[in-house]
């Protein structure tokens, strides 16, 4: 279907109503933590926990959390000539979000060629171009194995407080496990998703049944496991899931194929395109995996995903598409040579895209994206067998204001006879009681309830972390991003010496595939601490002006087509309640995330580390 078919008007108005249904005046608030009835919950039912002596030692570098962030950061100071590192982690061993997201289903949505970290070092070959969970927890471990850094991790341990020592020059750490040892450099890698949440739903702990969060799956209960095994326990039970998003999408069919009847509670549908999944033939890889290979498949993903001009496509994928078509619409016959030669010289020039330029590009995605989106909604039409519900299962919103979804099953799903689709118009479950769910006014009896309503994204790096850090002169952290994040690059923050941050805030936020931001950071990460330690620098830390005047770059970013206040509430848009200063603060590059990386790339190149002070 062409544009010319399209009455974009009455699709703009479409997309007001749905995103109105959505607006509420709590905003973040509307969620709740794993606690009261929901606190056990919160432990690990993956790995039994052990009792151990307390460590009262020493390490030059301690890193905080164990997912991706810690196993490469990890690896990249192991590289680097920093053998003694040591990892920190409630969980029970490494892997992060993938360690606790074990329900039936997961697997990365963006292609593990470019999702799965360390791949060229590792030597690992994908069996698909989408793996499931266990495979990535698998290859987790398999970095964490390759590296040694299992050797002096503390796992099913939390931290307690973290103080810099100023005579000393060192971090002092206490944790929950009564581990008093002190460390050269410090690193967080919290991540965005491992606080689970659920929704403020009245009457929310009556439920007399089973209950679980997608990232703690009982399989005990369900039967089946994280392999796939089918889960033969729900066969006699009435399953309720409330969500639709990305872990929904991954999790419903299975649960469709298990369950005597599901029910499925939808505020709002999800864009849910093709998958295209297939196996990697080992023959193929080999042929490319030519030496920096990896690094140049990420670099092509986010030239393909935010703003370039490249001449090939390696990933090509639906996250691709829009912006190949986005082009296309753009340059409407501008040869691809003269817009190449522009962007360069642009560059060279440190020009920014000029206003027309802007409303340009704005136009050709919008014209692209209304192109995209009613093929989606026709999907569905061709797929989901009872029109009503067709209907109830389209998005209407531009693709990029809720994260995309890819899957070959879950629209299928709904044409089982078990399954259920409960459209509440954007409301949400009005209660629970003891035995089930009210919602449009009608009582749905079941046996279990499933929470499929993600983590905290939003939330600040205290409440996400549970500690908070006393800097140099006694600072708390918390105090000083009290009006909001500061950072040089994400990473590093004046009064808190030898302190390195991962996370995609005031770096590439909006990153389509997150790895690549924390591989990006651990390079700088182990660069800075291999000439500290050249150099024989007892401090690093960035000076009061360069950090203000990255958060005064940051401060520049608009509203992005990812993050419009106009959208459709999600976490992607601070629930919809506008660009404050503080979340405003919390954005990337406002050159996307290419610009932010090539940044990077010529900030390591120079060598000489401007905006960090080092100390003796």
């Amino acid at each position: 279907m062409t544009t010319t078919m399209l009455d974009r008007d009455a699709i703009k108005q479409k997309y007001a109503e749905e995103r109105a249904k959505r607006l509420r005046p709590d905003g973040n608030a509307q969620y709740q933590r794993l606690s009261g009835k929901f606190e056990d919950l919160s432990v690990d039912p993956h790995t039994p926990f052990q009792e151990r002596d307390p460590v009262k030692d020493h390490v030059t570098f301690a890193f905080i959390g164990a997912g991706f962030s810690g196993v490469v950061v990890g690896a990249r100071l192991k590289e680097a000539g920093i053998h003694d590192f040591r990892l920190i982690d409630k969980a029970g061993g490494v892997g992060g979000t993938w360690y606790w997201n074990r329900y039936p289903g997961a697997r990365c949505d963006t292609a593990a060629m470019i999702y799965l970290p360390l791949l060229e070092e590792t030597g690992y070959i994908p069996t698909e171009k989408y793996v499931r969970g266990p495979e990535i927890r698998a290859h987790c471990e398999r970095i964490a194995s390759q590296y040694r850094l299992h050797d002096k991790a503390l796992f099913h341990t939390e931290v307690k407080t973290i103080e810099w020592q100023e005579k000393a020059r060192v971090w002092r750490i206490t944790t929950d496990r009564g581990d008093d040892f002190t460390a050269k450099y410090l690193g967080m890698g919290t991540g965005p998703l491992h606080i689970a949440k659920l929704p403020g739903i009245p009457g929310i702990e009556t439920f007399a049944g089973k209950s679980f969060h997608t990232s703690r799956w009982d399989y005990d209960y369900t039967g089946g496991d994280a392999e796939g095994a089918p889960m033969d326990k729900l066969a006699d039970k009435r399953v309720a899931i409330i969500g639709t998003g990305a872990t929904s999408i991954q999790c419903i069919p299975p649960l469709a194929k298990s369950a005597k009847q599901l029910f499925v509670f939808q505020r709002t549908p999800s864009s849910v395109d093709v998958r295209g999944n297939h196996p990697i033939d080992p023959a193929w890889f080999k042929s490319m995996a030519r030496p920096g290979w990896q690094k140049r498949w990420m670099d092509n993903f986010v030239e393909n995903t935010g703003g370039g001009l490249p001449s090939e496509d390696l990933i090509n994928d639906g996250w691709t598409e829009i912006s190949r078509r986005t082009r296309q619409k753009a340059l409407k016959g501008t040869p691809l040579w003269l817009a190449r030669l522009v962007m360069r010289l642009r560059r060279r020039l440190k020009r920014s895209p000029a206003q027309q330029e802007i409303a340009r590009m704005k136009a050709a995605f919008d014209e692209a994206d209304f192109e995209m989106m009613e093929q989606i909604r026709a999907r569905v039409d061709a797929v989901v067998e009872d029109q009503n519900t067709a209907q109830k299962l389209k998005a209407w919103y531009a693709r990029l204001c809720k994260r995309p979804c890819f899957s070959d099953e879950y629209l299928p799903a709904f044409n089982s006879p078990n399954t259920t689709l409960v459209d509440t118009d954007g409301k949400g479950v009005e209660r629970i009681d003891e035995t089930g769910l009210v919602a449009n006014g009608k009582h749905y009896e079941v046996e279990c309830i499933i929470y499929a309503s993600g983590f905290e994204y939003g939330a600040n790096f205290q409440l996400k972390t549970g500690f908070d850090l006393k800097g140099r002169g006694g600072k708390m952290l918390s105090e000083h991003w009290g009006n909001g994040l500061r950072t040089l690059h994400g990473i590093h923050v004046y009064g808190f010496p030898n302190l390195f941050a991962v996370q995609m805030n005031q770096a590439a936020n909006y990153a389509l595939n997150i790895p690549h931001n924390i591989v990006d950071h651990a390079e700088t990460i182990a660069q800075v601490i291999k000439h500290a330690e050249a150099a024989g620098f007892a401090e690093v830390e960035p000076t009061r002006e360069s950090e203000g005047a990255w958060v005064n770059l940051i401060l520049t970013t608009g509203p992005s087509l990812i993050a419009s206040p106009d959208c459709t509430p999600g976490f992607w848009n601070n629930e919809g309640q506008g660009w404050s200063k503080e979340f405003r603060q919390s954005q990337g590059h406002p050159g996307g995330p290419k610009a932010f990386f090539d940044h990077m790339n010529e900030w390591r190149a120079d060598g000489d580390f401007k905006g960090l002070h080092f100390a003796k």
